[in-house]
C-alpha cells in the first residue's frame, strides 16, 4: 500500500469510526435510520423539507416518518445549494427488498433539468444487493466490479464516498466497495441505460435517485465532510 493511498484510508476509515453510528443503531427501533455524530459534519437534508433540494423526472420522494422514501422513478433529487469534491458523502440508507433499486449520484457537472444528463456525465453509485458484480451496491454502476459486497437487506447501511480529485473510494458499511481514478480501465458500455464513458469533473453536485414504482428506498441521512477535517 502507498504511503498516498494509506493516508486516504486513514482519513475516510476516521471518519467511519468518528459517528459509531453502528453501536448506536443496536439502540434504536429497526425502523428508524441510526443518527450520525453532528461533530464536523455537514447536514445537507434538514429531515423536515426539500428546501435545498429539487426533483427532476418522474416519480417523487416523500418525507414519511422522518425520511426520506422513493416513490416510482426514473427520477432524480439532486442538491442545489453548492458541488462537492475532496470530501465524504455519507448517506444512511435502508432497503425493502433485496431487488429495490437507487442510487447517490455524484460527479454531476451541472444543474440537473431531467434525470439522463447526471447518469452520463456524473457517477451512480448503485444500491442494488442483487444485480452482478459490476451493478451491485457500492460500485460506480457498470463502471466497476465489486471488491466485496455487504450490503444488507432490509437494515440499515451507511455508504461513505470519498471524492478526493480524480479518485472515487466507496465503504459501505465500513468496508471497501469501489476504489477508481479516472483514466482506469473500464468495461465498454453495453446496455442503451448504462452510462457514457468518458472522465467526469473532480467537483460536482449530488443527487439520490428514485427508480421506479417497484423499488422502495428509505434515506435518513445525507451528510458531507471535508477530507482535511
Amino acid at each position: 500500500m502507498t504511503s498516498e493511498r494509506r493516508a486516504l484510508w486513514t482519513a475516510v476509515l476516521a471518519l467511519t469510526t468518528l459517528t459509531g453510528w453502528q453501536a448506536r443503531a443496536q439502540r434504536v427501533p429497526s425502523d428508524r435510520p441510526p443518527m450520525i455524530d453532528k461533530a464536523g459534519w455537514t447536514q445537507l437534508w434538514n429531515g423536515k423539507n426539500l428546501d435545498g433540494w429539487k426533483h427532476v423526472g418522474p416519480g417523487r420522494f416523500v418525507i414519511e416518518d422522518g425520511m426520506l422514501k422513493s416513490e416510482g422513478g426514473m427520477g432524480l433529487l439532486w442538491y442545489t445549494r453548492r458541488k462537492f469534491g475532496n470530501c465524504v458523502i455519507r448517506v444512511v440508507y435502508k432497503t425493502t427488498k433485496k431487488t429495490d433499486n437507487s442510487g447517490v449520484f455524484i460527479r454531476i457537472p451541472e444543474p440537473a433539468t431531467e434525470p439522463w444528463m447526471p447518469v452520463n456525465k456524473g457517477y451512480e453509485v448503485q444500491i442494488d444487493d442483487s444485480d452482478d458484480d459490476y451493478h451491485v451496491t457500492g460500485v460506480l454502476y457498470s463502471l466497476t466490479k465489486a471488491a466485496a459486497r455487504p450490503g444488507k437487506t432490509g437494515e440499515w447501511n451507511t455508504m461513505d464516498i470519498a471524492i478526493e480529485g480524480p479518485r472515487t473510494i466507496v465503504l459501505l458499511n465500513g468496508v471497501e466497495v469501489t476504489d477508481y481514478t479516472e483514466g482506469q480501465p473500464v468495461p465498454p458500455k453495453k446496455k442503451s441505460y448504462e452510462p457514457d464513458r468518458g472522465p467526469r469533473p473532480n467537483a460536482g453536485f449530488i443527487g439520490l435517485q428514485n427508480h421506479s414504482d417497484k423499488d422502495t428506498v428509505y434515506f435518513g441521512e445525507v451528510a458531507e465532510r471535508g477530507l482535511g477535517q
